[in-house]
């Protein structure tokens, strides 16, 4: 599996993402242990000069990140046709002990490398530059999650038996499954529709009252309880099917690539939410994180909607 061309691909970015992290963590560890902004020795000249140098090569593997994920699982969908029994992304990442593990590392260190970008550009935007220190030490503990992340994958793809069965996300993602996801099909349907619904209505509230670190908390739970919803409710609308509730089908051309826009804005807008938390351009973020999360809520709720409509039954 590792020979894969998508596969040996990955493996050739994630050794330049260790090498370049290597030295923007060597910079970062030195800018953190020696930075004094009012100095004006020539160490502090090196620092500032490494500094630009870390920025940069931290900013670009970050840009890197995000179509690469997006790659990731347009790559997992393609070993989905030579491995048995699996139907999608989930037989794959189900395939081994660590597939579910890196999904959730990988989710994270985007969240987290788009974190210290912005908090990279409110230094910036400081003449003293108040928030170096902390965003060099937030590196250096990020570099320590992205090299467990390029571990996993490693271990992930070379785990992989293309002559092993394994499970379809019909049976992974249902009430019957042994796993801890089937532990979310106990859960009563209109709880949780009026939990995710009123989630959401407290976020023009708590923005009304400028309660910001509420507000970041809210958008916190807001991510749980969309993906919650999305895979017990909203999916089976998507895919037409009561009985689905894979969250990576709708990932396929059959529908039309739609789950790329709706993990994207949720993934926006509760980013831009938990921003609020802290930073200091609190006008934006707020706008951003309310305009993002609702154009989630009112494209997942059109499946349902449009569904009712169509045949007069929900299901």
């Amino acid at each position: 599996m590792l020979l894969m061309p998508e596969v040996l691909t990955m493996i050739i970015l994630n050794l330049i993402f260790a090498l370049f992290g290597l030295v923007a963590f060597v910079f970062s560890l030195r800018i953190y242990l020696n930075w004094n902004i009012n100095a004006t020795t020539q160490l502090q000249y090196q620092l500032e000069k490494q500094s630009f140098l870390a920025s940069t090569i931290i900013k670009f593997i970050f840009s890197i990140k995000i179509p690469l994920f997006l790659f990731f699982i347009f790559t997992l969908d393609k070993i989905s046709n030579v491995i048995m029994g699996a139907m999608c992304a989930a037989g794959v990442v189900d395939a081994t002990k660590y597939g579910t593990y890196l999904i959730i590392l990988k989710i994270l260190n985007l969240y987290f490398f788009a974190f210290w970008l912005k908090i990279n550009k409110e230094d910036l935007r400081e003449k003293n530059q108040p928030y170096t220190k902390q965003k060099f030490l937030l590196f250096c503990i990020l570099f320590l999650f992205l090299i467990a992340e390029i571990v996993l994958e490693t271990l992930m793809f070379s785990g992989i038996k293309v002559d092993k069965i394994v499970s379809c996300c019909g049976s992974i993602y249902s009430s019957t499954a042994n796993s801890a996801i089937s532990s979310i099909f106990l859960l009563d349907k209109s709880a949780l529709l009026a939990i995710f619904y009123g989630n959401y209505l407290l976020m023009p509230i708590l923005y009304f009252f400028k309660n910001r670190y509420m507000f970041a908390v809210v958008n916190l739970v807001f991510i749980a309880t969309s993906l919650i919803s999305l895979i017990l409710f909203f999916g089976t609308y998507i895919y037409e099917l009561p009985s689905h509730h894979c969250p990576f089908c709708f990932l396929q051309s059959d529908y039309y690539f739609v789950g790329y826009p709706i993990y994207s804005l949720l993934f926006v807008g509760t980013f831009y939410g938990l921003s609020v938390g802290f930073t200091k351009q609190l006008a934006k973020n707020y706008k951003m994180s309310l305009l993002f999360n609702s154009l989630y809520v009112i494209l997942v709720s059109l499946f349902a909607i449009i569904y009712y409509f169509t045949n007069g039954v929900l299901l």
